[in-house]
């Protein structure tokens, strides 16, 4: 349902290694069949996957590295979306072709990921764009590892299960992460940040056995921002590791997350190996209990309760989804009413 999105916002549509040059990765997004690209100069570009002659996907035709070709008639459209070669076409014929476009949504590589820019549909994307959200720290190399996972879930879920700070002795009890019997009261400061709200930099929980492999006396911060973006920056001295979580919307029941981690402490990569099947455990845990919770919300729909300090966040994210849709719909700036606040729980 479109009253589900959110418009005129970046959102990560796929790793960069997943795209080389000459070839194309189609992709759903905000229910939008959108075809990417990377030209043979390695640069990427996004256009609607669709030829106006007849309607065929794009992503059926052939790419050159600079021209896609229509696979029904053999139409013709450069990187920018515009027609460049009708084969039916005699050479006395004075139609031009240039006016025949598919849309070409704006398209940036950033950090090793491919952002697009999606307006609302059939509108053109404003003349001055938003930033690119910025990595809190400027690594020399793209990401050192990304998980990709579809969760069956509207949007709203998946966001509010990403900033969630209490389900971790359920959800992910283990021995190497935490377990019920290690819950304590926890509080922490919030501030307003951007299009969200940002935790304020602390030492991260005693009971995440994980975190001591990093050193000693690591300080997280962590950030929410819309549409769907949780930034999770740990310094330990003059390191960092960076854990981006992107929550992509490919229709009203459907997510894609993607989970990249950035860091320049060198000896993980010795351990690379040892380390990889714990973020996946991790994410399968979150896909399942999302799953489980699918099965309960069929059928009528049932009212949800938010509780207490625990879920502020969840409140926190629906206040800025109503006021930001609110103020695209009224063509006014973005304010952000979410309090300078501690909360407190126990996890």
């Amino acid at each position: 349902m479109a009253e589900e999105f959110l418009y005129n916002l970046w959102y990560i549509a796929a790793p960069g290694k997943q795209l080389a040059a000459g070839k194309t990765l189609a992709k759903t997004i905000l229910g939008q069949q959108i075809l990417f690209g990377r030209d043979r100069h390695g640069m990427v570009f996004a256009l609607r996957d669709f030829c106006p002659h007849r309607g065929i996907p794009l992503r059926y035709g052939t790419f050159d590295g600079e021209t896609i070709e229509c696979c029904y008639h053999g139409w013709c459209f450069n990187t920018r979306g515009q027609c460049t070669k009708v084969p039916s076409m005699l050479p006395e014929d004075t139609t031009d072709i240039s006016r025949i476009k598919t849309v070409s949504y704006p398209c940036h590589e950033v950090d090793g990921n491919i952002w697009v820019f999606i307006p609302p549909p059939k509108m053109k994307p404003p003349e001055q764009l938003p930033e690119i959200p910025p990595a809190p720290v400027a690594f020399k190399t793209p990401y050192f590892h990304v998980e990709s996972v579809i969760f069956p879930c509207n949007i709203d879920h998946a966001v509010i299960g990403l900033m969630d700070p209490s389900h971790g002795p359920f959800v992910h009890a283990s021995w190497w992460w935490r377990s019920k019997k290690s819950m304590h009261k926890k509080e922490k400061k919030f501030a307003p940040h951007g299009l969200g709200f940002r935790m304020i930099r602390h030492k991260p929980s005693t009971n995440s056995k994980a975190y001591k492999i990093l050193g000693v006396a690591p300080a997280t911060e962590i950030t929410f921002q819309l549409p769907g973006l949780r930034t999770e920056h740990i310094a330990i001295g003059e390191r960092n590791v960076v854990l981006l979580t992107a929550l992509t919307p490919i229709d009203a029941s459907h997510v894609e997350l993607h989970q990249f981690l950035y860091t320049d402490i060198g000896f993980l990569n010795a351990i690379k190996r040892l380390l990889l099947p714990f973020g996946k455990a991790f994410i399968k845990q979150d896909l399942d209990i999302v799953k489980k919770q699918q099965e309960g919300l069929q059928g009528d729909h049932p009212s949800l309760m938010l509780l207490g300090d625990s879920d502020a966040q969840a409140l926190w994210y629906y206040k800025l989804k109503k006021d930001y849709l609110e103020s695209q719909a009224e063509d006014r700036p973005f304010v952000n009413r979410v309090p300078e606040k501690t909360l407190r729980w126990q996890s």
